[in-house]
């Protein structure tokens, strides 16, 4: 078993958490035809926050629970800096929660 697989667990509550915080967790999943984008996190049917609760979480907790092979990198991080530049105080603990997930697919 990858030991990440743990804290990486971690980090997605985390994020899910400031999600929550933020006031962006939606109860109503975008349609699925937001939701089958083929671009980059969804840009053109989702806003980030959307992407971060209906993609991105729940691929992840599929890969962790069934212990698949996990990305090696990741630039989550990238984006959320520049999906949320400006609003950078506001947004402060999911950056660093972003970051850390980032840090440790990279490890």
């Amino acid at each position: 078993m990858d030991g990440r697989l743990p804290l990486l667990a971690e980090q997605l509550l985390l994020i899910e958490r400031e999600l929550r915080a933020l006031g962006w967790w939606e109860h109503v999943p975008p349609s699925a035809q937001a939701l089958g984008s083929t671009q980059p996190f969804s840009i053109d049917t989702l806003s980030f926050e959307q992407w971060l609760q209906w993609v991105m979480l729940p691929r992840m907790k599929l890969l962790i629970e069934a212990e698949q092979p996990l990305p090696t990198a990741s630039g989550i991080h990238d984006m959320a800096e520049e999906v949320y530049r400006g609003r950078e105080r506001q947004v402060a603990p999911l950056l660093q929660a972003l970051a850390a997930f980032d840090r440790l697919l990279s490890s």
